[in-house]
């Protein structure tokens, strides 16, 4: 029988010395002489090894481990709708309790996508609720730290505890670096980097009260490259990465790890309107004036290797799920790519 914890080690040294006296002994029978019946240390053989803390170790295997959230409560920012609303309802479907936080409503007149609504927060609501588990919508701007923290105080005092939390909300402008108002590149790294930096500072002392939580983050494969006429975006993606490291870094010794999820080209408000169209088939040299989402679909499918023009939201939240379980103990400082092997190509 194999168990847990620290007697798995202690059976696999076992086996290890098994193996090492039953090739000793077939090789006297042959006539090799006396050999050495235990490769481990001498002062290892025996003794057992230093017994990890739970937040140290995966635990055994156990059906579901990388995907049972019940009883977890999670907070997921710019859940309206697209990525966060993904993950909000796929956190929900495997057990968690969520708050559900969008500004719903503008946020800046440097962003191309149409603003998010009330309707569509309470709709992200209603689909967790239909799984059966508890749904909370706020309305907040993550620019705001004050607002933030009070969300954070008052999740703990309405759910006991926060567990996960989800930064996603951000904003996207296209727009030539050289041809940008000030408001083209401050705004959108204000909303995407500071607010995610906001997101962390504002929930993670609640995490280290309790000596254990996981913090997500949302960056972008346009985080990993440059974008044409998109710098701002790329910038503030660039820096998301950089600053989930170095959270990674400080936050682990309270049992948070602190872990990034890399979208590829999804079909989001932010990705589905004209000018991304374009975009999206210039990157492959080619230039079309309105190009039809079926057009862009079929021009960039074949330099994709799963051959999809983009996923969808519902593609990038099940990898969310694993990272948020307990089996994602010890992944911290990580990035998980998803993008049907778009990012195959890069180094």
């Amino acid at each position: 029988m194999v168990r847990s914890g620290i007697q798995r080690r202690g059976f696999l040294i076992a086996a290890a010395a098994t193996g090492a006296v039953a090739a000793g002994g077939a090789r006297a029978q042959s006539g090799e002489g006396s050999v050495q019946t235990d490769n481990a240390p001498k002062e290892l053989a025996g003794k057992a090894m230093p017994e990890p803390s739970p937040s140290q170790s995966s635990g055994p295997v156990v059906p579901g481990r990388g995907s049972n959230l019940s009883g977890k409560v999670a907070v997921v920012t710019g859940a309206a709708r697209g990525i966060g609303r993904a993950i909000a309802v796929e956190l929900a479907a495997n057990g968690a309790d969520i708050v559900a936080v969008d500004i719903a409503g503008p946020v800046s007149p440097a962003s191309n996508a149409v603003p998010a609504s009330p309707e569509e927060l309470e709709e992200t609501a209603k689909m967790i609720r239909a799984l059966g588990r508890r749904a909370e919508t706020v309305r907040a701007d993550i620019r705001d730290i004050a607002a933030l923290k009070r969300i954070a105080d008052q999740t703990e005092q309405q759910f006991g505890k926060i567990d996960i939390v989800v930064a996603n909300a951000a904003i996207q402008r296209w727009k030539p670096l050289l041809e940008m108002e000030d408001s083209d590149w401050r705004d959108v790294i204000d909303n995407n980097l500071n607010g995610t930096a906001n997101t962390i500072r504002a929930f993670a002392p609640k995490m280290v009260a309790k000596k254990k939580g996981r913090i997500l983050v949302l960056s972008s494969m346009q985080g990993k490259h440059g974008t044409k006429d998109a710098a701002s975006y790329s910038a503030s993606k660039w820096g998301i990465l950089g600053l989930m490291k170095s959270a990674s870094m400080e936050l682990g010794q309270y049992g948070i790890t602190v872990n990034a999820i890399i979208p590829g080209l999804v079909d989001t408000a932010l990705t589905r309107y004209q000018r991304r169209l374009s975009e999206s088939i210039g990157e492959t040299g080619q230039k079309v004036e309105s190009p039809t989402p079926q057009q862009a679909w079929d021009n960039r499918a074949p330099t994709v290797p799963m051959r999809v023009g983009w996923l969808q939201p519902d593609d990038i939240s099940p990898v969310a799920v694993f990272l948020a379980s307990d089996a994602a103990n010890l992944v911290t400082g990580a990035e998980y790519e998803v993008t049907a092997g778009d990012s195959a190509k890069d180094i």
